[in-house]
């Protein structure tokens, strides 16, 4: 499918890149059965399965080609392993890390909240 992606000289979303997120995953997947079921959409330069408490579940996957990545996508997106369906999406460095700035604005904040005694539940 991908080859007629190609030959069609498709323009591709914005979003659409090479290197996938993916969410919801057994925590005792390994690297060999992630290859299995990603490999079936292209060749594939790297797999990052995360292993501490933070990223377990989750794994990034970087394709070689941006059209197989896509179809990685459109096929597995919803697909079930080990009774978890799966979500896999583009990865979005700026929404990444919004979210983790986020967390550490709010950590701040707290830590600045008990320095100073004061409360958010008094107002």
């Amino acid at each position: 499918m991908s080859i007629s992606l190609r030959k069609a000289n498709t323009r591709l979303p914005p979003e659409v890149n090479r290197v996938l997120y993916v969410r919801n995953l057994p925590f005792n997947i390994t690297s060999e059965e992630m290859y299995d079921i990603f490999g079936k959409y292209g060749a594939i330069r790297q797999i990052r399965v995360g292993t501490n408490k933070d990223t377990r579940g989750t794994a990034f996957v970087v394709y070689e080609d941006i059209y197989d990545a896509k179809t990685a996508v459109d096929h597995l997106s919803g697909f079930n392993v080990a009774n978890r369906y799966l979500i896999v999406l583009y990865y979005q460095p700026a929404k990444m890390n919004k979210k983790v700035d986020f967390k550490k604005k709010e950590e701040e904040i707290t830590k600045l909240q008990e320095k100073y005694g004061v409360s958010t539940k008094d107002k």
